[in-house]
C-alpha cells in the first residue's frame, strides 16, 4: 500500500493508546499512518447518564461520519462501544487479540471488608454508570448502593480519590492494563468474566473502514484475530437479538474450550432487576447465540419446583434467582456430617506452604479447629462458593479454581503449577477422591488430613419436584437407597464425583459450570425441555 493512512480516534489517553497500538502494528507490516483526534457525543456530554444519551453510537458516530466523508481512512474503536450493525458503507475490517475482559472493583482501603463478598464493606457506595454492572453486582451484594460515574479512566480515578461519595468504582481491567495506570493506593478485587459477565466484545479493538476500500481491507488482514472474531460474534449477535446498546443491563461472554464454544449471558430488564443468567456450550458458535436467545423467550418453559440436597437460605443468590420466576425450592440435606479430629498438630502447620480445600465443609471443619497458620502459608479453594466461605474466616484465597469451572483435572493441574515442590496440606472428607493429590509432583510433600465424615440418612422421602439437585455423592446414595427417579424429572449434579453416581445408573444429568449458587442458577435456566 503506497498511501499514508489517517487513523481516526477519540482523544482520551486510552483511545490514543489504542490508536497508537494499531499504528504500530501497521508500521510492522510496512504501512505508514498518522492520527486524527475526533470528539464524539459521549466525550462532549458529560452531565448525563449513558442510558440517557440518544442512540447507540454516542462514542462512535462522529468517527463513522468522518470515515464516510473520506477525511480519515480507518477508525479505531473499543469494540464494545460499537452498535451491532454498521452504518451503510462501513465494515469492521479487523479485530485485535482480546485483553482480559475481567472487571476491577477498586476500593478505598478503609472501605475493605474481606469477610464479605467482593471485599467491600456493608452498604458501601459503588461508582458506575453501567446498568449491566449494577444489576449483576447488586445480585451478589444487595446491600450495596450505586452512584453514577462518567468520564475517561483518569477522570473516574480522580473522582474516586477526591469525591467522598464513592467507596469504590468498577472499571474494565483491559483499559487499566493498556495504559498501565497506577492503582496501588487502592485495594483491587479482580472479578473474572464468568462471575460478572462483561459487555459483549469487552477488551477487543475494532478497526473500521469504508466497505469500498478493498485494498485497505486486504492490507489489514494480518492484524485480524480470526478466533476472537468468532467468539465476539456470538456476544454481539446476542446483543443484536435483544436490540440492546452498551447501556443495557446485558452481559455476554464467549470463549473457545477444546472443540466447543462456551458462553455466559446475564440479562435484566433494568439495573434494579435481578438478572437471569445462562451458561451453554456448542460446537457451532452461531447456533450458540440462537440457543442463548431462546432461553429468554417469554413463553419458554421453566420448572415450577426444584429439590436440592441441602438447606437453602431464602436470602441466598440461588433462592432469589428462583423466587423471581416463582420456582419453589425444597431444600433438605440427606446426610449428617461429623468432625473426625478435634486438634491439629501446630508443628505440622508451621511448615505448610499451601492448604487446598475442595469443599465448603472442609473449610468449616478445619477452621473450627482454630488453626494457627504461618504468614507464609497460602490457601487454595475450588470454586467461588468455597472462596466465599473462606472469607468468613478472614482469609482470601491465593488460588481459586473457579476459572476452570467443573474440570477438576484442569484445576488440579493449575494448582500443581503453583504448589509443586512445597508442602501441601489437604483437609478433606474421609474417603474422598484424591484428584489434587494425584496431580502434585513426587517432590511435593502431601499431608492428608480427613477432618469430617458423612453418614447417610435413612428412610429418605422422595421428592415430586421437576428438578433434583444433588450436592454430593453421599446425598445421591441416601436418596436412591429407597427411591427411584420419576418420569420427567431432570437431574443437576454439583461436581463430577456426584455425576459419576448417575453415570453408574445410566441417568443423564447436567453439570453446572461452577459448583456454587451462580452456577446452579445457570444450570436450572439452561435446562432443555
Amino acid at each position: 500500500m503506497n498511501r499514508k493512512l489517517i487513523i481516526g480516534t477519540r482523544g482520551s489517553v486510552l483511545a490514543m493508546w489504542q490508536a497508537n497500538f494499531v499504528k504500530d502494528r501497521l508500521q510492522e507490516i510496512g504501512i505508514e499512518a498518522e492520527l486524527k483526534v475526533i470528539k464524539t457525543q459521549g466525550d462532549i456530554i458529560q452531565h448525563l447518564r449513558l442510558d440517557k444519551l440518544e442512540g447507540k453510537g454516542f462514542f462512535t458516530k462522529e468517527l463513522e461520519e468522518e470515515l464516510l466523508n473520506g477525511t480519515i481512512d480507518l477508525a479505531v474503536h473499543s469494540h464494545k462501544d460499537l452498535p451491532t450493525i454498521n452504518p451503510p458503507g462501513l465494515i469492521i475490517a479487523a479485530v485485535s487479540e482480546r485483553e482480559d475482559p475481567s472487571e476491577l472493583l477498586i476500593i478505598h482501603k478503609d472501605c475493605v471488608d474481606i469477610k464479605k463478598r467482593l471485599s467491600l464493606k456493608h452498604n458501601a457506595t459503588v461508582g458506575t454508570s453501567s446498568n449491566r454492572r449494577k444489576a449483576q453486582i447488586s445480585a451478589l451484594r444487595p446491600d450495596l448502593e450505586f452512584d453514577d460515574l462518567r468520564g475517561n479512566l483518569q477522570t473516574r480515578m480522580q473522582k474516586l480519590r477526591d469525591d467522598e461519595q464513592y467507596d469504590a468504582i468498577v472499571l474494565a481491567k483491559a483499559g487499566i492494563s493498556r495504559i498501565e495506570m497506577d492503582i496501588t493506593d487502592f485495594h483491587v478485587e479482580e472479578i473474572p468474566p464468568v462471575e460478572i459477565i462483561p459487555a459483549p466484545a469487552q477488551g477487543v479493538l475494532a478497526i473500521q473502514i469504508r466497505e469500498v476500500d478493498k485494498e485497505l481491507f486486504t492490507a489489514l488482514q494480518p492484524l485480524n484475530n480470526n478466533e476472537v472474531a468468532k467468539t465476539i460474534a456470538v456476544e454481539r449477535l446476542v446483543l443484536n437479538k435483544f436490540d440492546a446498546g452498551c447501556h443495557a443491563p446485558l452481559g455476554c461472554y464467549c470463549r473457545k474450550s477444546g472443540d466447543e464454544y462456551e458462553a455466559w449471558a446475564s440479562i435484566a430488564d433494568t439495573s434494579e432487576d435481578f438478572p437471569d443468567r445462562v451458561y451453554l456450550r456448542d460446537t457451532d458458535p452461531t447456533r450458540l447465540a440462537e440457543r442463548i436467545f431462546s432461553k429468554y423467550a417469554k413463553d419458554r418453559k421453566l420448572p415450577q419446583s426444584v429439590f436440592i440436597s441441602r438447606e437453602v437460605d431464602e436470602n441466598s443468590y440461588f433462592a432469589r434467582a428462583m423466587a423471581k420466576h416463582n420456582i419453589t425450592i425444597e431444600g433438605r440435606s440427606l446426610i449428617k456430617i461429623f468432625p473426625i479430629i478435634n486438634k491439629l498438630d501446630p508443628f505440622i502447620l508451621k511448615h505448610v506452604d499451601w492448604i487446598i480445600f475442595s469443599s465448603k465443609n472442609g473449610i468449616e471443619h478445619f477452621f473450627n479447629l482454630e488453626p494457627r497458620l504461618s504468614k507464609k502459608t497460602k490457601i487454595g479453594v475450588i470454586g467461588r462458593g468455597s472462596e466465599e466461605i473462606l472469607r468468613k474466616y478472614d482469609r482470601v484465597a491465593d488460588f481459586s479454581g473457579d476459572s476452570e469451572g467443573i474440570n477438576m483435572d484442569e484445576i488440579a493441574k493449575k494448582f500443581a503449577e503453583l504448589a509443586n515442590g512445597g508442602t501441601v496440606l489437604i483437609p478433606r472428607a474421609k474417603e474422598s477422591l484424591e484428584t489434587i493429590q494425584k496431580a502434585l509432583s513426587p517432590e511435593t510433600k502431601i499431608i492428608n488430613i480427613p477432618v469430617y465424615e458423612t453418614v447417610l440418612e435413612e428412610d429418605v422421602d422422595p421428592s415430586n419436584a421437576e428438578v433434583l439437585v444433588f450436592t454430593s455423592p453421599s446425598n445421591v446414595e441416601a436418596y436412591f437407597a429407597d427411591n427411584l427417579l420419576e418420569p420427567g424429572q431432570k437431574v443437576i449434579c454439583i461436581g463430577r464425583s456426584t455425576g459419576a453416581k448417575f453415570d453408574e445408573m445410566n441417568v443423564p444429568y447436567t453439570l453446572p459450570y461452577s459448583p456454587d449458587e451462580i452456577g446452579l442458577s445457570e444450570a436450572v435456566f439452561g435446562l432443555e425441555y
